[in-house]
């Protein structure tokens, strides 16, 4: 699953270590998240969009097969 956390994270010039420390995560989650090596719990997902204040899907992309 693509997403914008990269480009929403730098537009606030936060690094990867001060979201991972707000979401409660190791900063790795947060880089594997960003490349898309991870897709996130349903609750870390919310977590993440309540953080940026955007929904979900304001996030994250739904690629169809």
């Amino acid at each position: 699953m693509k997403n914008r956390l990269k480009v929403l994270r730098a537009e606030r010039n936060w690094s990867q270590q001060a979201l991972a420390e707000e979401l409660g995560v190791s900063r790795q989650s947060v880089n594997a998240i960003e490349t898309g090596r991870y897709d996130p719990s349903l609750p870390l997902a919310f977590q993440i969009a309540d953080v940026f204040g955007l929904t979900i899907e304001d996030i994250f992309i739904h690629e169809k097969d």
